[in-house]
């Protein structure tokens, strides 16, 4: 989501080894000019293809037909092969060498594009795509080759489901998604206990990551961005942490160590980026309420998506579509209504960065008193950071699993 990752999640990891994220996306100058159908008015190089994904997913959720040409400028923005870069300013340019093709704006741009419809070549070739460059562990970093993380591995599995693939039968060499996402799950034990790194360290050890923690959830229960509300009503995770031996196991554990990370802090997360003030992490926490609610761990979620109500206003108008996405997506999670979040509007900001859409749609996520008084009814890491080349928009997750402006990850 628009703001999806820690600092131990660092897509520059995957390629140029562990680095020091970026404090801020760069700022576009007065000159430049991004095309007219592209939601957000920064600088697109990093995010491009994320923001506009989850831009045109979130209304989708929400029952808004989006503008044709916002759906049509994702759809060109597909290389030959069938991969997606973060960002391609002349897609009449065929992508070479050069271009530094993404597996988290690939899988993005599958689960958008899916759910919009009529776009089964697309999907097609960007899933024979992935496919084609699934690690050896099963799993998938942020880069072709890149070593496997919880975020990247999440997000695939989502645009897998998404495209009626079964992820558990998409192997490399005998190994599946889930086989790469239980070695990043952190054995119980400890106040760490459950949750998912992001990567293992230089000496192979892991670290708890709560962004990837979320995705990772999202991915073990073989589960997209969009999480519908009550799916899995009933359905708790249970206390403490198990042996995880199973990717159901990995996800209720993962759901327990999050549930205590929020309620440590008023039911927010707080930044993990190393040399920064603390501060409340929004975009982690919208990732791991849609986290929660895919597992049926409502009370938590809807305790930390009422604190996102009262205080994720600013965030949000700051760092843009992509972060407007993730609110709705986190309400929708949770039977909020996305046209009420604590007094705002979400729908009509994030309809307000890009084309008008086409209709406005119906209010989707209704709380249970809006329920009684509609007939409307109700209908999901972070920040990337790509050091010293790119910065890309979620996460967060989200998955994971993100050119935005951020302040925290």
């Amino acid at each position: 989501m628009n703001v999806r990752r820690s600092a131990a999640v660092l897509a520059a990891v995957a390629v140029i080894g562990a680095a020091t994220p970026a404090a801020a996306a760069p700022s576009p100058s007065p000159s430049q000019a991004f095309p007219s159908a592209l939601y957000g008015g920064t600088d697109p190089k990093y995010d491009g293809v994320w923001r506009q994904s989850l831009a045109l997913l979130a209304q989708d959720t929400v029952g808004v037909k989006s503008a044709a040409k916002s759906v049509q400028w994702l759809a060109r923005q597909q290389c030959a092969d069938g991969s997606f870069a973060s960002y391609r300013p002349d897609p009449t340019t065929a992508c070479d060498a050069k271009t530094l093709r993404d597996t988290n704006a690939t899988s993005a741009a599958v689960q958008a594009l899916t759910a919009l419809g009529g776009h089964d070549d697309v999907t097609g070739k960007a899933v024979g795509w992935l496919k084609s460059v699934q690690n050896k562990d099963g799993g998938w970093g942020y880069s072709p080759g890149g070593a496997s993380d919880t975020n990247s591995t999440s997000v695939v599995i989502g645009a897998l489901a998404a495209a009626g693939e079964k992820p558990g039968r998409v192997e490399k060499d005998g190994k599946s998604p889930y086989d790469a996402l239980l070695k990043l799950a952190l054995p119980c034990g400890g106040d760490d206990g459950g949750a998912f790194a992001f990567q293992p360290d230089k000496k192979g050890e892991l670290a708890a990551n709560a962004d990837a923690t979320a995705a990772g959830v999202l991915g073990a229960l073989g589960q997209g961005m969009v999480v519908k509300p009550g799916e899995r009503a009933g359905e708790k995770s249970g206390a403490g942490c198990a042996k995880a031996g199973t990717p159901e196991q990995a996800a209720a554990n993962g759901a327990a160590y999050l549930t205590t990370a929020l309620a440590k802090d008023d039911g927010h997360l707080m930044s993990a980026l190393a040399g920064a003030e603390p501060q409340p992490d929004y975009g982690n926490t919208a990732d791991a309420v849609v986290a929660l609610a895919a597992l049926g761990e409502t009370a938590q979620a809807e305790k930390s998506v009422r604190w996102l109500e009262k205080n994720s206003a600013s965030w949000a108008a700051q760092s843009g579509p992509a972060a407007y996405a993730q609110l709705i997506l986190a309400a929708h999670a949770t039977g909020t209504n996305p046209r009420d979040f604590g007094g705002a509007d979400l729908v009509k900001q994030l309809g307000a960065t890009g084309p008008a859409p086409q209709t406005a749609g119906k209010t989707a996520g209704t709380t249970k008193s809006s329920e009684q008084k509609e007939e409307s009814g109700s209908d999901f890491f972070g920040v990337w950071w790509y050091v010293g080349v790119c910065l890309v928009a979620g996460i967060g997750i989200g998955f994971l699993f993100t050119g935005r402006k951020k302040q925290q990850l």
